[in-house]
């Protein structure tokens, strides 16, 4: 399975997002300028994002875009979700019943033993995005992160903002 790149982009967003002071926003432009990824498809991101209610856009001087709750509400299967969509990465189309030795539909009572083992798989790997807050990788991050590169990027925001 491959996300978009939508999801890289706007996961990083996410986590620079909570330095927006309030009643403030970042454009999508000065974000995509920071990320260096293309300003028009990165504007349909965040469209998907206010759509699913993550992020909110603000108006005029200063405006663009901030969280529209806290980042511990925040997890990361909701960014994939918003971005890629609620339908699973695997989708079973019955080829059991294809071919010379196909199944019969009527003898098709029980789920298909793969869609069943790739919808398992798909339940763990949701359940492990849906336990992962963007607070939670914020965490990480100021503590891998030298002070200086933290500082850098304050500053940068609150230049932004201004």
């Amino acid at each position: 399975m491959q996300l978009g790149k939508g999801v890289e982009w706007t996961a990083h967003i996410c986590a620079m997002l909570p330095l927006v002071p309030p009643g403030r926003g970042l454009s999508v432009d000065a974000l995509a300028d920071y990320f260096e990824v293309p300003s028009a498809y990165l504007a349909k991101q965040m469209q998907l994002l206010r759509r699913a209610g993550i992020v909110q856009s603000v108006r005029g001087k200063g405006g663009g875009y901030r969280l529209a709750r806290p980042i511990d509400e925040i997890s990361l299967l909701d960014l994939v979700t918003a971005i890629e969509g609620p339908t699973p990465a695997f989708r079973c189309t019955e080829i059991r019943q294809n071919g010379p030795c196909g199944l019969k539909r009527k003898d098709c009572r029980r789920p298909c033993e793969i869609a069943s083992a790739f919808a398992e798989a798909e339940r763990a790997y949701r359940a492990a995005l849906a336990s992962r807050s963007l607070a939670s990788i914020a965490q990480e991050v100021a503590v891998n992160a030298s002070p200086e590169h933290l500082l850098d990027i304050a500053g940068w925001v609150q230049r932004q903002v201004g």
